[in-house]
C-alpha cells in the first residue's frame, strides 16, 4: 500500500472444521496479532487463546456488533468466520459498511467447494444457493430437470423439509445427499432419494446435495416468461399469461431492478419479474385483503417469497416506497393521480408500463401517449374452446399497451 491508502484494520478469517491445523501461516499470524476477536462461540473455540486479546461473541442480533466494530476503525480487528465468508457469510455483509481498502479476507474451503469434491461435481455446473435463515422455497425456481443444487442448511431438519418439498413439486426420484461437518473428525453423509428420505434430523452444519429427477407432470418453471394461467391463484383478476409475457418484454427485467406492480391482482408480475433473476425486486401494491393472501400464496408456491406487498390503493399506497427502476400499472390507471405518482418516482431510465381494457383506461393512456411519448401497442388474444361438436375460437378482451422510458 502507499501512504495515501488506509490502513486494513479489519481482518475476516475463514476456518474450516480442522479449526486451527487448517489455517495458512498467514491466517493464524493475522489472528495472533489481533487486539480484538470477535466470532462465533464455536469459531472462537477453533483458536488457542492469546494473552491479552480481547475477544467477544457474537450477539443476537449480529447486527447490534457493528456500531462497536466500526468504533474500533484504526484497531487490530479480526473476524472469524466459517469458509469462504465472503460467500453467503459475514464478509459479504461487512463488504457493504467497511470499505475494501480497509479489509482483507482470508477464506477457507467454502462449504460448495468441500461438498462438490466429496461428490466429484464440477462447481461451475452446479447451482449454489443458501436457505441459512431464508426461505426454503427459494429452491423451487431452480427445480429443472438434471440440474444439480448444492444448498446451505438452516439447521439439521433442513434435509427432510427439502425432501418434502422435493416430493410435493414432483421431484420425489431425485437424490439428496446431507453432508455434515465437511473437514472434520464428525464428518458423515446421508444419502437418499426424495421419496425414501426417513432421517428427520441430522447434524445442524450441514450442505445438501441435490441432483434433480422429474416425474411426468412435475410443475417445472420455464425460463421464459408467460406462466399458464391456471398455475396461479386468482378470481379473475390477472393479467393473461399471452398479455404478460408481452408486457413483461416490455419492461424489460434486468439484474437487481425493483418493480412497482400497481393494481397487483393475483401478483403474477412480480413474480415473474422476480424470477427472470435473483436479485431483483418487485412490490405488489394491491388494497383487497383477499388478493393480498392470494398475492403471497402464488409468491411462495413460485419460489419468490420475497415479494414486498404495499397494502392500500395508489397512489396513496406508493408514498414511502424506494423508488422503482420500472412500473406495471395493471389496475387502477383511471384513479386520480396513479399515473403521475408512478412517473414522478420513476427512476431516470427507467420504464412504465400500463394496460388498459375499457375505453376509460384507453382515453388515460392516449392522453399520457400524447404528453410524454412511449410507444402505444394493442393486442388480442383467441383461444380455441367447443362450440357445439366442434371448435371455435373464443376472443378475450382486446388490451392496449402503453410503454414510455423517462429521460
Amino acid at each position: 500500500m502507499d501512504s495515501t491508502s488506509p490502513p486494513r484494520w479489519l481482518s475476516v478469517v475463514g476456518l474450516g472444521e480442522d479449526g486451527w491445523d487448517g489455517l495458512s501461516p498467514a491466517a493464524r499470524a493475522v489472528v495472533e496479532r489481533a487486539a480484538f476477536l470477535i466470532g462465533g462461540a464455536r469459531h472462537l473455540s477453533l483458536v488457542p487463546a492469546v494473552a491479552g486479546q480481547e475477544r467477544a461473541v457474537w450477539p443476537s442480533p449480529l447486527t447490534d456488533a457493528f456500531p462497536s466494530l466500526l468504533a474500533r476503525r484504526g484497531q487490530r480487528v479480526c473476524v472469524l468466520a466459517s469458509g469462504d465468508p465472503s460467500w453467503y457469510g459475514i464478509g459479504a455483509t461487512l463488504s457493504r459498511i467497511v470499505p475494501a481498502a480497509e479489509t482483507m479476507v482470508l477464506p477457507a474451503a467454502s462449504a460448495f467447494s468441500l461438498a462438490a469434491a466429496r461428490l466429484g461435481w464440477p462447481v461451475q455446473d452446479s447451482v449454489c444457493l443458501t436457505v441459512h435463515g431464508r426461505p426454503l422455497e427459494l429452491v423451487v425456481p431452480h427445480l429443472q430437470p438434471n440440474a444439480r443444487l448444492l444448498v446451505l442448511s438452516w439447521d439439521g431438519t433442513t434435509p427432510a423439509k427439502l425432501a418434502a418439498l422435493l416430493r410435493a413439486r414432483g421431484f420425489g426420484a431425485s437424490r439428496l445427499t446431507a453432508l455434515e461437518a465437511m473437514g472434520g473428525p464428525r464428518e458423515a453423509r446421508t444419502e437418499a432419494t426424495a421419496s425414501e428420505w426417513t432421517v428427520e434430523r441430522v447434524a445442524d452444519l450441514n450442505t445438501v446435495a441435490v441432483e434433480c429427477v422429474a416425474a411426468p407432470g412435475a410443475r417445472i418453471l420455464p425460463r421464459a416468461p408467460g406462466l399458464p394461467d391456471d398455475w396461479f391463484e386468482h378470481d379473475g383478476q390477472i393479467t393473461k399469461r399471452e398479455i404478460r409475457a408481452v408486457t413483461l418484454s416490455f419492461l424489460g427485467p434486468r439484474r437487481g431492478e425493483t418493480l412497482w406492480d400497481v393494481g397487483a391482482g393475483s401478483g403474477s408480475i412480480g413474480i415473474e419479474w422476480m424470477l427472470a433473476d435473483p436479485a431483483n425486486r418487485a412490490v405488489a401494491v394491491e388494497h383487497r385483503e383477499e388478493r393480498v393472501a392470494r398475492i403471497l400464496s402464488n409468491a411462495a408456491a413460485f419460489g419468490v417469497p420475497g415479494l414486498e406487498i404495499a397494502r392500500g390503493k395508489a397512489p396513496g399506497a406508493l408514498s414511502g416506497l424506494a423508488p422503482p427502476d420500472a412500473v406495471f400499472i395493471g389496475g387502477g390507471v383511471t384513479n386520480e393521480g396513479v399515473l403521475e405518482a408512478c412517473w414522478d418516482a420513476l427512476k431516470p431510465g427507467g420504464r412504465l408500463v400500463a394496460n388498459a381494457v375499457t375505453l376509460e383506461s384507453e382515453a388515460v393512456l392516449f392522453d399520457a401517449h400524447k404528453r410524454l411519448g412511449g410507444a402505444l401497442s394493442q393486442i388480442a388474444v383467441a383461444r380455441a374452446a367447443p362450440v357445439g361438436g366442434f371448435r371455435g375460437w373464443r376472443p378475450l378482451m382486446p388490451v392496449t399497451l402503453w410503454r414510455v422510458d423517462k429521460p
